[in-house]
């Protein structure tokens, strides 16, 4: 279920105008004009200004960012980590295959570094902002039941669009469902240890060739 925005005077329409502003408008304008090589320093201006949004909202139990932990659904963890490995080797086979495990054959040192800083320096601010923030702040506005995950999830591939690949949308949006239902089931650990599993076998698996800002090319 949606949590609903409590201990906040801000109108409907000002949140609309917000959203709108946050999670459409400023990931096309990253798309558009934004250098690559900025992605991580936008990255983290978003987590700020969500962190400070969470608490202007009020009504949102900071501690809950780090409870969850005993509710951690390992068998999905285990089930992403294998559906992840399975399609990154199937997609690249096909559209990519000299790509295929290519950071573990030629740079396996690299892989550590990565296994490291992608679940703290990417996945945790996303999920911050995708996450408690999409559904605290702004669950006046959705809507119900499914179709807030599904609008989670549309708006979690839209912000991918930087990367102007159809297979980033699609792997996104697939992820972005499986996240915002482990967030609203068992909190944010679970949807973040999801993200940084999925995202950490993709790199391992060679995909960080979709995912790599200095490989992107704008259709224009």
């Amino acid at each position: 279920m949606v949590a609903e925005t409590s201990g906040t005077v801000t109108s409907h329409r000002w949140l609309r105008v917000e959203f709108g502003t946050l999670y459409i408008g400023a990931p096309l304008a990253i798309a558009l004009f934004l250098p690559p090589g900025e992605l991580f320093t936008a990255l983290a201006l978003f987590s700020v200004a969500g962190l400070a949004l969470l608490w202007f909202t009020g009504g949102f139990r900071w501690r809950n960012l780090v409870r969850g932990w005993s509710r951690i659904p390992w068998v999905e963890v285990l089930g992403i980590a294998l559906a992840t490995l399975v399609s990154g080797v199937v997609i690249l086979a096909f559209a990519a295959p000299e790509d295929l495990f290519s950071l573990l054959r030629n740079r396996p040192e690299f892989l550590p570094v990565i296994w490291g800083f992608y679940p703290l320096l990417s996945a945790l601010p996303q999920e911050l902002i995708f996450r408690p923030l999409f559904f605290h702040r702004y669950g006046a506005i959705l809507p119900q039941g499914q179709a807030a995950i599904v609008l989670n999830a549309a708006i979690f591939a839209f912000a991918h669009l930087m990367y102007w690949s159809w297979i980033v949308a699609i792997m996104t949006f697939v992820g972005g469902l499986i996240f915002a239902r482990a967030y609203l089931r068992h909190g944010l650990p679970s949807a973040w240890l999801l993200h940084a599993v999925a995202g950490n076998v993709l790199f391992t698996v060679g995909m960080g060739v979709y995912f790599y800002t200095g490989n992107v090319v704008r259709p224009f």
